[in-house]
């Protein structure tokens, strides 16, 4: 694996086990959305960008989007 993908990887290792904590999981929150499990995990792992969902992420983490993906919103995109 290279490197910025071992990166993503345990940062989406990291991002699922702080979601069990509260209680919560991906695909959990992509039933609420009524999104498929696979589209939450390519958000989650930097692949697909959707503000949507990173906006349900951030709030189940009691975070904003921008504190949880700062590389993502750089500059005030």
């Amino acid at each position: 694996m290279f490197r910025d993908q071992k990166s993503a990887f345990e940062q989406h290792e990291r991002l699922k086990a702080e979601l069990r904590i509260r209680g919560t999981s991906l695909a959990q929150i992509g039933r609420e959305l009524g999104i498929s499990g696979s589209s939450m995990s390519l958000v989650g792992l930097g692949k697909h960008r959707s503000r949507r969902i990173e906006r349900a992420i951030a709030d189940a983490l009691g975070t904003t989007p921008e504190e949880l993906y700062p590389e993502r919103y750089r500059g005030g995109e």
